[in-house]
């Protein structure tokens, strides 16, 4: 019976100590480098440096976050009091408030961070100060970051982001970590001696996923320096014909992402992003008039005389020539803009088969980037249930009164148009991956529908390459010496009045090459009077760049 119970008593001993030793090995192979850091920590003092996120990666993985170093120079105030000689000359060096920076050497314990440039960093550390060293990493931003509006911006107190594909993929970008500098500390907070500083990270998730857009950085980069050249207030949407992916985005004027605060009233409105927001079209619509007379077997008349303008009910209606066009056909009417052709038209085809075709053309209605972070506009369709006039009806024809759409929207017309009449779903993230690039989250949309017969699109490519041709109103935009290019020109009167003119903003729409279609292209230019002239040379230009760089 004692050796029994013994036996017992064994076992059980035997058993707790098996826990304790799994227990031990537990803590000494999987928790022992966060006990140790836990245990530095209360012997650190620490400042945080900066929150780590995930990037925003273009289509080839090419960042288009954390782009430039950032150099830091750190004090520490237990190293500084009482040598104010040395903080005054670190603070002219640095052109720092010496009033301040002794402040806070006398208030705070924690290290001061002073960012600066590389030149200035080895004159401080040139001085050989004790408890003066310097910190690299990346900046977040800069002056010089692109596809600020689309991008975004992070809230500069806690690094959460506050805008854009910042805010809206903040959970995937978010470390839940920081990163800190911090000196080591004996019982007494005071630091030791020849330990330095150090970088440490704080707890969090350790694995960083990045966001994937559809935006090329080469063409975006292409695309603003040719706006900044030519001094674009507006904006510019270059879109895959093939598959609907937005490669390119922008908006001008825009901003600097570190100083959101001095664009809030800003007269020039840089935070607002003119790409996805509504404006009159013009003669753009004249795309949508004709593929909805085509449909619905309305005749294009070859015998239309133009004598500079119509009368409609007791309105008259402006030809763009006021001296008219004469005898023309379609093809000219198209080329030419011909305004009292299209209203003629118009009147033929009525609005309700008007307003339909532009609906599935994806007017009226938001492209569905909202869904992956970008903010957008639906635009502005009339119901075709509405009660209209003929002069309503010669009012839309020609893109004037309630119609108003997106640049974003009108690239994907053109593009709808450039592939044959599949109407593709417009995407501008693609995916969320790692840092090998591996996909972790597909987001893009993968569907199309038809929208017109690809007779119908092959009509219309053949009127809107006659407008870049010696003929048209966009010869501006012609291409023939890489592969020629299709397009529409706009000059959309809004009623509004500034410096005591009327604004009229320009527009230019089209795609390139003419033969297998792969990008389309669409210029806005706020209050840029004709589209021709100011709209298409940039069209040109941002095509002209693609083909020679060759960025397919």
């Amino acid at each position: 019976m004692e050796t029994k119970r013994c036996g017992i008593v064994f076992r059980i001993f035997l058993f707790v100590m098996i826990l304790l030793s799994l227990r031990i090995a537990y803590i000494q192979f999987f928790m022992g480098d966060r006990l140790a850091r836990a245990a530095s920590l209360q012997r650190m003092i620490q400042s945080v440096v900066e929150r780590p996120r995930g990037g925003i990666l273009d289509r080839n993985l090419i960042p288009f976050t954390d782009r430039t170093e950032k150099t830091c120079i750190v004090l520490m105030p237990d190293s500084l009091r009482n040598r104010e000689d040395d903080v005054r000359k670190i603070c002219n060096i640095l052109n720092l408030s010496y009033e301040d920076i002794i402040k806070r050497i006398h208030r705070q314990r924690e290290a001061i961070l002073a960012e600066t440039d590389q030149v200035r960093k080895n004159r401080v550390l040139s001085l050989g100060i004790k408890g003066v060293s310097a910190i690299n990493s990346l900046k977040r931003y800069d002056q010089n970051t692109l596809a600020k509006h689309i991008l975004g911006y992070l809230n500069r107190h806690d690094g959460v982001g506050e805008a854009g594909i910042e805010k809206f993929y903040e959970e995937t970008l978010s470390l839940n970590s920081d990163s800190r500098v911090a000196v080591i500390t004996d019982a007494n907070k005071n630091p030791l001696e020849g330990l330095g500083y150090r970088i440490i990270s704080a707890f969090g998730r350790n694995e960083e996923l990045n966001v994937k857009l559809t935006l090329d950085y080469r063409i975006q980069k292409t695309v603003e320096e040719v706006m900044e050249k030519n001094g674009v207030r507006g904006a510019v949407v270059v879109e895959d014909v093939i598959n609907g992916d937005i490669v390119a985005i922008a908006s001008k004027p825009d901003f600097n992402p570190l100083r959101v605060g001095d664009y809030l009233n800003s007269p020039a409105k840089e935070l607002f992003n003119r790409a996805v927001a509504s404006y009159n079209l013009g003669s753009i619509f004249k795309i949508i008039v004709t593929a909805a007379a085509l449909e619905n077997g309305v005749e294009l008349k070859e015998d239309f005389y133009c004598p500079g303008y119509i009368k409609v009910g007791d309105k008259t209606f402006a030809c763009d020539n006021s001296s008219g066009h004469g005898l023309i056909g379609y093809r000219e009417a198209f080329a030419w803009s011909c305004n009292p052709y299209f209203i003629e038209l118009g009147i033929r085809v009525g609005h309700k088969k008007i307003l339909e075709m532009a609906s599935r053309f994806g007017l009226g209605m938001p492209t569905g980037v909202y869904r992956q972070g970008v903010e957008e506009s639906s635009g502005n369709l009339p119901s075709p249930g509405e009660y209209f006039t003929y002069g309503d009806i010669a009012n839309i024809s020609i893109g004037q009164g309630a119609i108003m759409a997106t640049p974003l929207q009108i690239a994907d017309v053109a593009a709808t148009v450039a592939n044959g009449g599949i109407k593709n779903a417009v995407n501008i993230v693609d995916s969320v991956v790692d840092n090998d690039g591996n996909k972790i989250r597909e987001i893009k949309v993968k569907q199309g529908h038809r929208v017109i017969s690809r007779d119908i699109a092959d009509t219309l490519k053949e009127l809107m390459e006659a407008v870049t041709s010696e003929i048209g109103t966009g010869y501006s935009a012609n291409l023939d010496m890489y592969g020629g290019a299709g397009g529409k020109t706009g000059s959309a009167e809004t009623g509004q009045i500034e410096d005591g003119k009327r604004v009229t903003h320009a527009w230019f729409t089209g795609y390139f090459p003419r033969k297998d279609p792969r990008y389309s292209i669409c210029v806005f230019v706020e209050n840029g009077k004709r589209g021709g002239t100011t709209a298409a040379p940039v069209f040109a230009e941002i095509a002209e760049q693609i083909m020679k760089k060759k960025l397919f």
